[in-house]
Order: structure tokens, then sequence, then C-alpha cells
């Protein structure tokens, strides 16, 4: 079984060093790459106010988080959840930066990455897309993922975006709907009922050749991309 565990964070501003707090984690837990709605959030009181730029990014207030528990009361829950997890964290060395400094502030000797591994996606997303904006927002259109919902951030949402755009940046849809059938109906028997067969005397498929100067241009095509091109390669 992999387990995984996408990952955001809000904080009170953009550096541990000079103080600042975490005041939302949210997380989604994907198992063999399926979301299982088994979800960790919780909305934190820092003990310390928010900057106003901070504000302006999640819209998270101080009067919002005065009666919110603090990182030490639900710290125990927290690293059950994610122990033993691979972490999925867009610019992980943010998020990780503030656990480990929130966990300090406990005296607990533990480091997220003596708890968990961490990937970041956007080191995969730098590597994948050379030269481009790599954004969560720019990934999300890339990929034609909708969050036309995201007016601010939030921990809970860029974690369930996130995991949408970590699916397709590695492979898209991990299954068949056709396996959700088969699980909810119990068995191929129930599951072939619902199977549309295509009708014996259909017309056939319509067969479009490419004409001479399509095929030309597709050779010089072919001849720029150099001998590396598999297309070459082809017997």
């Amino acid at each position: 079984m992999m387990r995984q565990i996408v990952l955001d964070t809000e904080t009170t501003g953009l550096e541990p060093e000079q103080g600042h707090r975490i005041i939302e984690i949210g997380c989604v837990e994907l198992v063999d790459r399926r979301l299982t709605g088994n979800n960790f959030h919780q909305f934190l009181q820092p003990e310390r106010e928010i900057d106003a730029g901070a504000i302006e990014v999640h819209g998270i207030t101080n009067e919002f988080l005065a009666d919110k528990p603090k990182f030490c009361d639900v710290a125990q829950d927290f690293v059950a959840y994610v122990r033993g997890a691979e972490l999925i964290i867009h610019n992980a060395p943010f998020d990780v930066g503030f656990l480990d400094h929130e966990l300090k502030l406990m005296q607990d000797p533990q480091r997220i990455d003596t708890l968990c591994a961490v990937t970041d996606t956007l080191v995969m997303a730098k590597k994948m897309h050379p030269g481009q904006r790599n954004s969560l927002d720019a990934l999300c259109k890339r990929y034609d993922i909708d969050n036309s919902h995201r007016e601010l951030h939030g921990a809970l949402l860029d974690a369930e975006i996130l995991a949408d755009v970590y699916l397709m940046m590695t492979g898209g849809q991990a299954a068949l709907v056709l396996d959700d059938a088969l699980g909810q109906q119990g068995g191929d028997e129930s599951a072939a009922d619902n199977i549309r067969r295509l009708a014996a005397d259909r017309p056939p498929l319509k067969v479009i050749q490419a004409v001479e100067s399509e095929l030309e241009a597709h050779q010089r095509q072919l001849e720029a991309m150099g001998e590396t091109c598999v297309w070459h390669k082809q017997p």
C-alpha cells in the first residue's frame, strides 16, 4: 500500500526565524493514488499577530483564530497522521521549515524528514516544464484543472487542488472507472451488464489519409528533431 499525504499550510508571515507561526494545516490522503477522504484539517492559534500582508493572501484574521487550539494541542494527532507517509508539498522547504519550527518550539526532537519522505512538486514541475511558470495556479491552467473557486489561499483547499495537479503530473487517472464499478456492484457479472456494446451493423470508421504535402511536412519535422527522435528508429 502506497500512502501519500498532500499537505499545505498557511502562516502568520514568511519566516519562522522571525517568530512567525502556522495558523492552518490542510492534508489530503491518497492511498494507491486514490483519494480516501481521510483528511486532516486544523486552524491554529499562533500566539502572535498575523502580518497584514499574510491576511491579504489567505484572509484568516486574528479574531477568527482567537478560540482555536495551539499547535501543541494537535501535534500528537498530526504526527500520528503523517508518520510513515510520503508528503507531497508544493515548495516543500517553506512548509517543512515551519513544521520543524513548531516541533522545535515544543522541544520535540522529531523533524518532518524523520517522520516522512517528502516530495516537492515545485521541483518536479521545474524539471518537467523548465523556463515556465510553475505556481499552483499556473499548473492548474496547464493541466486544465478548475480552480475558479480559489479566490484566497487556504491550506485544505490548496492541498485538494495540489492532489489533482500531482496526479496529473505523475500519470493522470490511476485506474479505469470500470474498476470502481466492479467494486461497487460486486464483481464481473454485474459490471458486465453495464458494458455498452457497439452495434454489429454500425458504419465503418472514416479513415482520412495524409496528403503528400502533409507527409513532406511531417518528414521535415522529424529531420529537424535529429537522430534521437524515436520515429527514426521505427522499422
